[in-house]
């Protein structure tokens, strides 16, 4: 019997991917942003995003969780799956540098709140700590495996800033 090749797609900040497909991995990097990622179980279907912020006044862009969230989740509800059997499984949120906001706990509690307010329970997550992790998703089982990223490894991590309401903020991936 031939084995099929694998393939991971990386899901980069302010991005998402989805698939039904058997051999898709969806993989990525996250400091104190969020990656949510959603699948119906029964339908083999699913993804995962990638956002930098809260961001739930109504904004359009894919940095922001109410907008990630809800684009992934409409786009897998056209691919089949079917919204009482969506389940989440939810990453990142660390407290990156010991000053400032931390963005990392606004993230979770925004992330938890928004899921709870859709219906879709959390069934597995890891948040907050200090340290970045790299997640490896399997959009059509739901599997989900976490890495913890060595501190030394992220001193060379790009910077991004994004401009907010409250002034500009840097974020790592």
């Amino acid at each position: 019997m031939k084995r099929r090749r694998e393939s991971i797609t990386h899901v980069a900040q302010g991005t998402f991917a989805h698939s039904a497909n058997e051999t898709d991995w969806l993989s990525t990097v996250l400091g104190s942003c969020v990656s949510v990622c959603l699948f119906d179980p029964n339908k083999g279907v699913g993804g995962m995003n990638h956002f930098l912020l809260e961001g739930s006044d109504g904004s359009e862009d894919l940095r922001y969780g109410a907008f990630a969230i809800e684009v992934l989740l409409n786009k897998i509800l056209r691919s089949g799956a079917e919204k009482q059997n969506v389940r989440a499984k939810a990453f990142g949120g660390a407290r990156m540098f010991d000053y400032g906001v931390n963005i990392g706990a606004n993230n979770v509690s925004f992330t938890s709140a928004f899921l709870s307010n859709e219906g879709i329970p959390i069934v597995s997550s890891d948040f907050g700590g200090t340290q970045a992790r790299r997640i490896l998703f399997h959009p059509v089982t739901g599997t989900a495996r976490v890495s913890l990223v060595p501190r030394e490894a992220m001193d060379a991590a790009p910077v991004q800033s994004v401009r907010t309401k409250a002034g500009t903020i840097t974020l790592f991936e």
